[in-house]
């Protein structure tokens, strides 16, 4: 690959977003890590577009990214491009209609539902191999696309990428606050019957609910001791978590396909409670004792009342910083097609002092 022929294309993004934004605005995970991994292939040398589907205009000021519409993504290109889809499967097979001899890998960021059954034939027609952003998330996809007739598209896993910022400090850690900081629809409701369950036993503990913002979702009613924050920037999001008890996320609903939230939550010393098994979970945190049997009320609130007792000394996996993300990245991007890039599974661990 040349240092100027990565095409990143975002057929999903509701608006537009930009390196400017990024921990200063309401953006998703999927699109504060796009935007991680470009800055970090742009220090290496690598120049790239970035195709949204809201009109962006063109290069913004002081930023190394080129931003441009959607449309574009279908103009004439370099054979030697590399083109990274988000999610969108069907537009990274239109893709190859107009770039029949450019190297096409679709960037997975979710668990496809079953009306994508086609999916796993049309790729491998198509030649266009699929990035997953964890183990997890990858051995699913497997299963989900399995056929022994038409095989299966050529599966690379690199995980999503934590900020480098983001560390531990001597911040006192509040035992009565306990922190949910993700989009209502990832089991908000549940996550506010656990909390009064558990606040029977500890009636002292407080909930806050911080919502990234970036889109307009349903949010149950707030029990009493839950504080709605709505979206905050993220330098503020980052102290409050580092003030937490714990990352607040027992519910069921919603399996992550890598959980960033989870792994910052980490990163800045503050440890986790979420369901054991749950998509990419037990991936994800750096501990073991961080997944539990969440629907055992008891068992919350042992973990609850050791933490409060002897808050844990913890951090995130290295292989989730961002030197780490970039690098597998730049890899993937020199080989040849098909060449598969996989981090090894890292191996939690009990807790530690």
């Amino acid at each position: 690959m040349t240092q100027d022929h990565l095409w990143l294309v975002d057929p999903c993004a509701s608006e537009p977003y930009f390196l400017a934004g990024l921990g200063h605005r309401p953006m998703g995970g999927t699109e504060a890590t796009v935007l991680r991994v470009l800055s970090g292939l742009a220090e290496k040398g690598v120049r790239s577009r970035l195709f949204q589907r809201a009109d962006t205009g063109s290069r913004v000021s002081n930023d190394p990214l080129f931003y441009t519409s959607l449309q574009e993504a279908y103009r004439a290109a370099d054979p030697s491009t590399v083109i990274v889809v988000i999610n969108a499967w069907k537009v990274a097979i239109k893709l190859r209609k107009s770039h029949p001899a450019a190297r096409i890998l679709l960037w997975l960021h979710n668990y496809p539902g079953r009306h994508n059954r086609k999916m796993g034939a049309a790729l491998v027609h198509a030649g266009v191999e699929v990035v997953c952003v964890s183990h997890s998330h990858a051995t699913h996809l497997r299963r989900f696309l399995g056929n022994a007739v038409t095989g299966a598209p050529k599966i690379h896993v690199i995980y999503n990428p934590v900020s480098d910022a983001l560390k531990r400090d001597a911040t006192r850690r509040d035992p009565d606050l306990l922190l949910f900081a993700s989009a209502p629809h990832k089991g908000l409701a549940e996550i506010f019957e656990r909390f009064v369950a558990v606040r029977q036993a500890m009636p002292s503990l407080s909930l806050h609910v911080a919502d990234p913002g970036y889109m307009t979702w349903t949010t149950p009613t707030p029990p009493e001791g839950v504080a709605m924050l709505g979206p905050l920037p993220q330098s503020e999001l980052h102290c409050i978590m580092r003030q937490a008890l714990c990352l607040f996320y027992p519910q069921s609903i919603f399996a992550e396909t890598f959980g960033l939230v989870i792994a910052e939550a980490n990163a800045l010393g503050t440890p986790v409670i979420c369901q054991r098994g749950l998509g990419a979970n037990d991936e994800i945190v750096s501990t073991d004792d961080q997944t539990l049997e969440c629907s055992d009320i008891s068992a919350l609130v042992a973990r609850l009342t050791l933490w409060r007792r002897d808050p844990p000394r913890i951090k995130t996996q290295d292989a989730f910083r961002i030197e780490a993300v970039v690098d597998a990245w730049f890899e993937l991007l020199q080989q040849p097609a098909g060449v598969t890039v996989a981090p090894p599974e890292p191996a939690t661990t009990a807790l530690a002092s």
